[in-house]
């Protein structure tokens, strides 16, 4: 499913509180095409002039997901919290429409047992700076991120095409992209730590780290 959605796929956001605009704000400042929904005016109004497009709708009704296309975008993130009947039946409805990655947010335990168990793909329970990691995440390579407070991010990855199959040392990872792979792992294996002999092949993953704009750009290579 990762190397099946394109890093830029568009992004539909449903619920502009907190968590929605933050994870819809970071996701334009990279560039990606959002679709935010809200069912108050007053936040959809706001947002307007800062993603790429707003609606003003409810989306606990699933005729109306499909009357602003829901169904066609492949990544959706469910920031409703204040509501978890609402959560649940939104999450219901894009699983009903068959929206391939579902990311929604949890205020609790048993609410995230309830939304990975109907379908959701990913439970995101909200800390401090939730909405820009998920922003990252949802680009599509990554499977997690964590960045400090300087700017330097140490990511979980899968390898972008142009180092697969060669040695790193051959590859230039540090001179043409400027990242380092600090570690593999090839299925069934634990993690190791990389050298510049190290071969990463499809079904590796690496843990690389950098600047996180430069770690962008890297993951983004093949897409």
């Amino acid at each position: 499913m990762v190397d099946r959605i394109k890093h830029n796929a568009p992004v539909l956001v449903i619920g502009l509180g907190r968590f929605g605009a933050a994870t819809a704000g970071q996701l334009d400042r990279l560039d990606r095409e959002v679709l935010a929904i809200d069912m108050d005016a007053a936040l959809v109004q706001k947002w307007a002039d800062r993603v790429t497009h707003t609606v003003q709708a409810d989306a606990r009704s699933i005729e109306t997901l499909r009357q602003i296309g829901a169904e066609d975008f492949s990544i959706a993130v469910v920031a409703v919290g204040s509501s978890i009947e609402a959560s649940v039946l939104i999450t219901a409805n894009l699983v009903d429409l068959k929206v391939p990655q579902i990311w929604a947010k949890a205020i609790s335990k048993s609410h995230g047992k309830i939304l990975e168990r109907i379908g959701a793909n990913h439970v995101i329970y909200p800390e401090a700076e939730a909405g820009e990691r998920v922003a990252h995440l949802v680009s599509g390579r990554m499977l997690d991120f964590i960045e400090f407070d300087d700017d330097f991010a140490l990511v979980k990855m899968y390898p972008p095409k142009p180092i697969r199959g060669i040695r790193l040392g051959e590859s230039g990872v540090r001179s043409k992209h400027r990242v380092t792979v600090v570690g593999v792992k090839s299925p069934g294996k634990p993690f190791t730590y990389a050298t510049a002999e190290t071969v990463v092949s499809d079904h590796d993953l690496i843990i690389v780290s950098g600047a996180s704009n430069d770690i962008e750009r890297f993951a983004a290579l093949d897409a």
